[in-house]
């Protein structure tokens, strides 16, 4: 980071809990943040919590750059999800109106479909288009390093033998879904797969897991993309998304080490032990292993 910008960044915040999360942990550490709210995504709270918040349309890129100029901005970050449905509508360019700059960036995946509509695309185009304009978008853990959970158990019961071949079967999975960039998790049962996420996010994969798979615990893994570009759609896991495993069924998750962001931990953990179910956070040589490297129950 640029020492004359390193207590100021810019946060471009999409749908969900890590930007406010990310927002608290920035301020935390002295950070003055500027926050640019995307439309229709941003939790109305970033703007009492950010000592500067304006809101971004999708399609309006020259105002996001206007906003690094006018505060003497350098250096920004992006957290939370777009809801990848806006993708399907047929009257994308339409509804959200996009100024010139943006169009014409955009028309070979919208427009004239030389291009995928792939994250890595979208997102990479993003970020080379503020790296054009002479702004850098860095990965949220360049500045708070922590965000990142470590190779652990995080509760207190690990997973068991079934469990584990599943966590491993489940792993091979999750990253030839990520190398073909189409989603970062899966959800297994008995070393079948149930669902695997696409465009839906990773909430409605299990939701789905859940209805063919009644009133039997499965297991969800969730990974890094082999290509991983830390800078965006990095991994993130929360609260949220495990109360809808617990009513989904799901009994057991296996997150990547040093790859994943993990949000709210502590009411994670305490709502994985009240209910009795595992989370691990593994690297992948773990996944080889025919023993699980924790143990199921504490000794």
């Amino acid at each position: 980071m640029n020492s004359d910008e390193e207590k100021k960044v810019v946060l471009i915040a999409g749908w969900g809990r890590y930007p406010i999360y990310l927002a608290e942990a920035l301020k935390n550490e002295g950070f003055a943040v500027y926050c640019l709210g995307v439309v229709n995504h941003a939790d109305p709270k970033l703007k009492t919590l950010c000592d500067v918040y304006a809101p971004l349309g999708l399609g309006r890129l020259k105002n996001a750059f206007r906003f690094f100029r006018r505060y003497g901005l350098t250096q920004g970050t992006m957290a939370g999800k777009i809801n990848k449905k806006l993708l399907l509508d047929p009257l994308l360019m339409w509804r959200q109106l996009p100024d010139f700059y943006t169009a014409r960036l955009f028309a070979p995946m919208f427009l004239t479909r030389r291009k995928d509509c792939k994250d890595d695309t979208l997102l990479g185009t993003i970020v080379r288009a503020f790296g054009e304009q002479g702004f850098e978008l860095l990965p949220g853990t360049d500045f708070i390093p922590d965000l990142l959970v470590k190779r652990q158990k995080l509760t207190r019961r690990g997973p068991n033998a079934a469990e584990w071949k599943d966590i491993c079967f489940g792993w091979k999975l999750a990253k030839e879904l990520g190398r073909l960039d189409i989603g970062q998790s899966v959800c297994v049962c008995g070393q079948a797969a149930l669902a695997v996420e696409a465009i839906e996010g990773t909430d409605e994969c299990i939701r789905r897991a859940g209805a063919l798979c009644p009133g039997k615990g499965f297991t969800v893994v969730k990974a890094a993309k082999p290509q991983q570009d830390m800078r965006f759609d990095v991994p993130t896991f929360g609260l949220l998304t495990l109360q809808t495993m617990y009513e989904s069924g799901a009994r057991v998750l296996a997150i990547e080490a040093d790859r994943t962001i993990f949000i709210d931990r502590r009411d994670v953990v305490d709502f994985a032990n009240l209910h009795n179910m595992v989370i691990v956070s593994i690297h992948e040589t773990d996944s080889v292993k025919d023993n699980a490297p924790f143990a199921e129950y504490p000794t």
